[in-house]
């Protein structure tokens, strides 16, 4: 059964589920236990049937563990997939310790991740972020060699600032840009999310419940060992301020009859017909209500509501942490 539309990622790019699958939780990133792979497996393949053809996953994901997973799970049914890789980032006993974006590193990089996947060829390759070690040229000129071979089909970018985004698509057509937006993180809107609009570049958005912060399940304060302690969005005060902006999403998907997960997701889709809401997932009972918030519509004032409360700069303290 088939349920969610399909868009066209960019001018010219191809055309993909309007919701996203990220894979990334299926692994463990940060050193924590394996998710379950049968429920993991289970999860895409379900998302499969459902029309959600956009699975989005890291090389660096449980330093390979997240493609082979994918690679099992789509063996069979690679037509129906569209896998979508970053690259770039280098993690050690379970942390982060830098970025390698050398060209040689890189054709290095997607030679293992073919492997791990059991595919011939990447449909959107991009480097996780661009820390100024390589120029950008470099960086963007060898994916387009790697297209030229036929192991790349189109190339991404993924939390770059509106400079590199020109930068990129100077050298070759950037297809997507991968970077996180939501209700409480709207900074994109200022620049980089029209930079992308003029350059006809389509928008794939992570994080829209803000880590959490937009389910209404949240309290404050945190447990002591929850790794959100981290962020200074949900430290003291600001934790507070910030969950009292959200009893207002809570209230409407009260009377809208939704979740705030929902609402939140399905305000993200709203923004624009090239913005892909990408929600992470590792069980199939988040399925339904994910494909469900695609359907969510808001009246004029229910947005102009949202819009109000969650204005640019409401929400106090960041979720980034500087590498």
């Amino acid at each position: 059964m088939k349920t969610i539309e399909k868009i066209q990622l960019g001018q010219g790019g191809p055309f993909v589920s309007k919701l996203g699958l990220g894979c990334m939780r299926m692994s463990s990133i940060w050193g924590g236990p394996t998710p379950n792979e049968a429920e993991s497996n289970a999860t895409i393949q379900e998302a499969l049937d459902n029309g959600i053809n956009f699975l989005n996953t890291g090389d660096f994901y449980g330093a390979g563990h997240n493609e082979m997973l994918i690679g099992r799970a789509i063996k069979g049914r690679r037509d129906e997939a569209f896998i979508s890789v970053k690259f770039g980032a280098i993690f050690h006993n379970g942390h982060w310790i830098g970025m390698d974006l050398r060209p040689i590193a890189i054709k290095n990089f997607i030679n293992y991740s073919l492997t791990r996947l059991g595919i011939e060829t990447i449909d959107l390759y991009q480097p996780s972020r661009m820390d100024n070690s390589v120029p950008v040229e470099d960086i963007i000129g060898t994916i387009a060699d790697l297209k030229k071979e036929g192991k790349v089909r189109y190339i991404g970018v993924s939390e770059v600032t509106p400079q590199q985004l020109r930068l990129a698509n100077d050298v070759h057509p950037i297809s997507a840009l991968e970077i996180g937006y939501s209700l409480a993180d709207r900074y994109i809107e200022s620049e980089l999310l029209p930079t992308a609009k003029e350059l006809g570049i389509g928008v794939v958005a992570f994080a829209n419940t803000a880590e959490g912060l937009l389910t209404g399940e949240m309290k404050a304060p945190l447990p002591e060992n929850d790794y959100r302690n981290h962020f200074s969005r949900f430290q003291g005060k600001n934790l507070i301020h910030n969950l009292e902006k959200v009893d207002l999403l809570t209230r409407m998907a009260s009377s809208k009859g939704c979740t705030p997960t929902q609402l939140a997701i399905a305000w993200v889709k709203e923004q624009d017909d090239q913005v892909m809401p990408l929600v992470s997932m590792s069980r199939r009972s988040r399925l339904p209500e994910n494909i469900a918030a695609m359907q969510i519509a808001f009246t004029p004032e229910e947005m102009r509501m949202l819009n109000t409360t969650f204005v640019k700069g409401a929400i106090l303290g960041g979720t980034y942490l500087q590498r």
